[in-house]
């Protein structure tokens, strides 16, 4: 099921916003669904599996090219049949909605 956060953008942090926290990150994992965890207050993970090698590289590939589009770049694992992103905003190191925002457009790469 594609979570409405999928249609939004991602928004560029200048640093200046403080990480969410608590409840706001909990509404925010809730409202993505998809067996996202947030780990730590830190950051968004999610491992992915495929049948196999092929199939794990062509969805890196999109989740790259969306990546780019949004200017939010997730850390990307590749190994054979599995792809685990883990996500979170550099700049004032924990989660922001954008976060969330990417994850969602991840699970909707999946579906693509």
């Amino acid at each position: 099921m594609k979570s409405k956060l999928a249609e939004k953008q991602c928004r560029a942090c200048r640093g200046e916003q403080e990480p969410l926290k608590g409840e706001s990150l909990e509404d925010l994992r809730k409202e993505l669904g998809n067996d996202w965890r947030v780990v730590d207050e830190h950051h968004l993970e999610k491992t992915y599996t495929f049948d196999d090698f092929r199939q794990a590289l062509d969805f890196t590939v999109r989740v790259g090219e969306e990546a780019e589009r949004q200017d939010h770049h997730p850390d990307i694992y590749l190994a054979y049949g599995k792809v685990k992103l883990q996500i979170c905003t550099h700049k004032i190191d924990g989660l922001t909605e954008s976060d969330f925002v990417f994850a969602a457009k991840a699970d909707a790469a999946l579906e693509a």
